[in-house]
């Protein structure tokens, strides 16, 4: 069936790996005939790119649906994603409302199967992963906000932690090409992105399935760094049981790879972490902070923390307390443990011992945030009085104000800047000073003495 002309909207949930895959299948069916529209309203296909994680996405997913389609009954929407892939068979049974459902591994089948969609069949498909050299990873329209670009370099995960669903949804690791992700980069330089987000389950992890089973990302980061363009590279999640030793190293001794480092350490307590399947704890973890801040003082941690997890107490919880005091690291995002079937952790206790647990969790999510509120702000407050470049993201309308992103800021998950001033372009960077916090978020006016920069300062 021929698919020139048939409008596709996308309504992409969950993680930026899954916003890649959502711009993956929007081009291809793009590149097949279709075009894309930015709303639902009029459009003949929704696809809703679902996230199956824990529980507080999967309903976040399921409302999404079927807000979308009690709105738009004349058309056609899809369940997608990673909901999609790890219970189709029974969102099949179960989801009648659905015209259809697909999975996330085999992209490139998104096309046949919109067509079996339009030719008035209810498809249900969950293609394989294709050989890694005949993924096509192309995209066109990027749903982050101007300038900056998500780069996935990996799939899947081997890391096996007790808790993480990832491995039932995504599979084992698979790296992609290294000549395939420096062929990316490279177009997505050249199209005026500004900085690259590098996105994998465990960034370090890269390579390991290649070979001699050892990391390649140092290799594949450095590259990366060697290409031509005024560009900065930031690293998102590297699982702190494998951090390279030489990556501090390697980031000092190359601007354009920004001193950002997202490391989900989830606990402090030994006793929890080896329920969780990890080997690490708070004096380890503590001795990695410091080895990145000599070699680079102005670092920038980004970390999560789980709570609610087998084995912890009110000694653990206190344990997590003082680490999180003495490893004063800049964001740190909590949440409460979502027990997984199928997870080796999901018969560690029943669902009303579950829920009792949780309980207790949320009031101890709390204290925790009471603990690392202070030290967020006070991590921040050391960048009031300087100069840093800016990348505009989003005009506030009928205001002379922009929102953006320093480079201690990743998008999506950490505080912005607010730019107070005018003739300010989405996508361009901005030297700013910067004159206040305000709660998690920093307040900056241009420097009126130096122009617009193409690129990304330190």
């Amino acid at each position: 069936m021929e698919l020139k002309g048939t409008r596709v909207y996308v309504e992409n949930l969950g993680c930026a790996k899954n916003q890649v895959d959502a711009e993956v299948m929007l081009h291809a069916l793009v590149k097949a005939g279709c075009v894309a529209v930015e709303t639902a309203d009029g459009a003949d296909v929704v696809l809703v790119n679902t996230c199956g994680f824990i529980e507080p996405a999967r309903k976040e997913s399921i409302d999404t649906f079927f807000a979308l389609r009690e709105q738009y009954p004349a058309a056609k929407v899809v369940l997608t994603g990673c909901l999609s892939q790890r219970y189709g068979k029974e969102l099949d049974k179960e989801l009648v409302e659905a015209d259809g459902i697909f999975g996330n591994r085999d992209l490139r089948q998104i096309v046949p199967f919109v067509r079996r969609l339009l030719q008035s069949s209810r498809p249900v498909e969950f293609p394989t992963y294709p050989l890694i050299t005949e993924e096509d990873d192309t995209r066109g329209t990027l749903f982050n906000y101007p300038g900056s670009a998500y780069l996935k370099i990996s799939e899947g995960c081997d890391h096996r932690c007790r808790y993480c669903a990832i491995p039932l949804i995504r599979g084992s690791l698979r790296s992609r090409p290294a000549e395939a992700i420096l062929a990316e980069a490279a177009r997505l330089v050249s199209s005026g992105v500004k900085e690259l987000n590098l996105i994998a389950q465990d960034l370090a992890a890269y390579g390991t399935d290649l070979g001699d089973h050892s990391s390649r990302f140092l290799h594949l980061l450095e590259s990366l760094a060697a290409l031509e363009g005024d560009f900065r590279i930031r690293m998102l999640y590297i699982h702190p049981d494998a951090f390279p030793q030489d990556l501090p190293r390697i980031v000092a001794a190359n601007p354009k790879i920004i001193p950002y480092f997202d490391i989900p350490f989830q606990h402090a307590s030994p006793q929890v972490l080896k329920h969780m399947g990890r080997v690490g704890d708070k004096d380890s973890y503590l001795r990695l902070l410091a080895s990145i801040r000599k070699e680079l003082p102005e670092a920038t941690f980004r970390s999560t923390i789980m709570l609610g997890f087998t084995g912890e107490d009110e000694s653990t919880f206190a344990e997590l307390k003082e680490f999180l005091t003495k490893a004063q690291l800049d964001w740190v995002g909590t949440f409460i443990y979502s027990r997984e079937e199928d997870t080796p952790a999901y018969k560690d206790r029943t669902a009303a011992e579950h829920r009792k647990v949780a309980k207790q969790a949320a009031r101890w999510q709390k204290e925790l945030e009471a603990v690392q509120d202070p030290i967020a702000k006070a991590r921040l407050a050391r960048f009031v009085g300087k100069e840093l470049d800016v990348l505009i993201e989003e005009l506030v309308e009928g205001e002379d104000l922009a929102i953006g992103r320093t480079i201690h800021q990743a998008p999506e998950v950490d505080g912005l800047t607010v730019v107070m001033g005018r003739d300010l372009v989405p996508g361009q960077i901005m030297r700013c000073g910067i004159t206040r916090v305000n709660g998690i978020d920093l307040e900056a006016i241009p420097v009126a003495s130096v122009k617009v920069r193409e690129g990304l300062s330190r």
